[in-house]
């Protein structure tokens, strides 16, 4: 079970999948700062500063009118705060989208990248002759066994 357990961890795809883990986290703290501190003022700036954060219905118990949510929560009345899920509905699709552009700008700088480092294929070049058939190997190998064995 321990070699089985190393084999699986010393896959190519195993490794990768944990850089790419690990630069995904990081990668989110720079994309959470994107949105929370420049997309998001921007927005708000078009909106007039509309924030859903605080916004709730009380389901059963008193809340007085003009409470906050954390206020509204810690009385003890279950609340159902519809504006934080609201809230948390837009950031993604606004990490999404943004998400969506940084990685179509990186599709294409790699794909600019791979076009610069082909090289063209002149057409003075004779074609490379097409690999041989199944058959042709197989009958090319009992030849050889023939030779061998005689």
């Amino acid at each position: 079970m321990i070699k089985e357990f190393r084999d699986f961890i010393a896959r190519g795809n195993v490794m990768d999948m944990a850089v790419g883990i690990i630069i995904g986290a990081a990668f989110t703290a720079i994309v959470s700062s994107l949105v929370a501190d420049i997309i998001n003022p921007v927005i708000g700036l078009f909106t007039g500063g509309i924030d859903f954060t605080d916004k709730y219905l009380v389901l059963s118990g008193e809340v007085a009118a003009g409470t906050g949510l954390d206020a509204a929560r810690e009385s003890g009345a279950a609340i159902f705060a519809w504006g934080k899920f609201v809230m948390a509905v837009i950031n993604f699709l606004i990490v999404a989208w943004v998400v969506f552009m940084l990685v179509k700008m990186v599709n294409r700088v790699k794909d600019s990248a791979v076009r610069k480092d082909a090289e063209p294929v002149t057409s003075d070049e004779p074609a490379a002759p097409p690999p041989p058939s199944a058959e042709a190997l197989l009958t090319e190998i009992r030849d050889l066994l023939k030779e061998r064995t005689a």
